[in-house]
């Protein structure tokens, strides 16, 4: 964090040089340069921080890191930017010519490109034009999604966008750290992550093909699409049904998928997403899936069901546009270029037009006598806990269980043995604890 912050420190004090000299050239007072360009851009090829490596390996030029300080400047070093809060005299307001926001005496100033013309182009109309090219398809800023991108409304100037960072890059450029969210109601969609690997989860065999079929499709996307040239007939995007009964390793597998490949994956709760206002729930979900486009997120939709299930008869004029709203949400999630999990515990609840778009529907079958010997014996690893009369191959060859029932046993079980003032598990534990999942679905053992 010293190096960091020294490097920022270097490239907002060569900013202020440069907005100083952009104000003198402007009011034509004596400076001694005919151009900012003549101002050194501070060395950084010394540095191993976040900021100085992103700008040489893009190798941004004067105009980008110009760009790119003053966007930051407002969050770290916001009085850098209090020369464009002097006013006109002769109008008696703030001078048009600088851009920016300013949104109240507490806030300071907060640039829009409108600004970094000022700074950069001046007078020279084709600076000015110049500078729109680094936000266009190609470019760093447009490629890599640096800023949030507000569309421009009719009739006002494309250079009054503001100077926004997307919070990933803000985080990233400021502490050097990935960007990560904090689940609430306005962004409805929660990391989720595993201690466990791929030897923990027990599947059927060709059940972990179909899976590995997804994890080679996030390593090697990249090349199939660009440079095998199939960008043209496949789409970028992976979607994937998974079912099965509860308990089964679903989110177990999603969590997984990420861990493996060095992906976030983000569980959707459709319960915040889905709302009863009209208009809402499509509001909600596009967050979602804006930042999961910008960060390349797993995102896993658990209980499916509640948002893309079989869509309903149009009886009224809010079923019909609750059909409208599901309809342009499954678009968006056809048009992701991510990875999109949905799991349900049907696969007939999911709607058919929907399921159809699917590369993949993965049944996740309740574990078979060995499949649950292993989950029996993995959840257990410590045997000297267990006394001579727990028979885990027996028991897993007597109940039909999953493996999250079988982790909720091991957690009972080993409670019970602490109650008692034990250190050992008996059989009988075990055999209440499985009574117990049993009663959750209405079964008697």
């Amino acid at each position: 964090m010293t190096e960091h912050s020294a490097v920022l420190e270097r490239e907002l004090g060569w900013l202020a040089t440069v907005i100083d000299a952009g104000l003198k050239l402007y009011f034509n007072c004596e400076f001694g340069i005919r151009d900012v360009r003549e101002i050194e851009l501070p060395p950084l090829a010394w540095s191993t921080s976040a900021y100085a490596q992103l700008v040489l390996e893009h190798s941004l030029s004067f105009e980008e890191r110009a760009v790119l300080a003053l966007s930051l400047a407002a969050h770290i070093r916001p009085q850098v930017l209090d020369s464009f809060l002097i006013r006109n005299a002769a109008l008696d307001r703030g001078f048009t010519e600088f851009g920016g926001v300013v949104s109240g005496p507490q806030e300071g100033f907060r640039p829009t490109l409108e600004t970094a013309a000022f700074v950069l182009a001046g007078l020279n109309l084709d600076r000015r034009l110049a500078l729109q090219q680094l936000f266009s398809p190609g470019r760093f800023f447009y490629d890599e999604r640096v800023f949030l991108r507000e569309e421009t409304q009719s009739g006002r100037s494309f250079f009054s966008m503001p100077l926004t960072l997307t919070p990933e890059f803000l985080a990233h450029l400021t502490t050097g750290e990935r960007y990560r969210p904090a689940f609430n109601s306005a962004f409805p969609a929660q990391r989720i992550t595993t201690r466990l690997d791929w030897t923990d989860l027990v599947l059927p065999g060709h059940v972990m093909e179909e899976v590995g079929e997804i994890r080679s499709w996030i390593e090697h996307r990249h090349t199939l699409l660009r440079d095998w040239g199939l960008e043209r007939h496949i789409k970028s995007g992976f979607r994937s049904l998974f079912y099965g009964p509860p308990g089964t390793g679903k989110t177990l597998t999603a969590s997984l998928l990420g861990k493996s490949t060095g992906l976030d994956v983000y569980r959707v709760d459709l319960s915040l997403v889905v709302s009863k206002y009209i208009g809402e729930t499509e509001k909600n979900l596009a967050g979602v899936f804006d930042q999961a486009e910008r960060n390349d997120w797993i995102l896993f939709f658990d209980e499916a069901d509640a948002l893309f299930g079989k869509r309903t008869q149009t009886s009224s004029a809010h079923d019909r546009y609750a059909n409208q709203e599901v309809a342009y949400l499954l678009q968006r999630v056809e048009d992701f270029s991510g990875v999109v999990i949905l799991a349900s515990n049907l696969k007939g609840n999911i709607d058919e037009a929907f399921a159809r778009r699917f590369q993949s529907m993965i049944y996740f079958p309740l574990p078979g006598p060995e499949e649950r010997a292993r989950l029996w014996r993995g959840a257990f690893p410590v045997r000297s806990r267990l006394k001579p009369d727990v028979d885990l191959a027996g028991i897993a060859e007597e109940f039909e269980i999953s493996g999250g029932a079988i982790v909720n046993v091991l957690r009972s079980s080993a409670l019970a043995t602490l109650r008692r003032g034990s250190d050992s598990i008996h059989a009988q534990d075990i055999r209440e604890g499985i009574r117990r999942e049993f009663r959750k679905d209405g079964k008697l053992v």
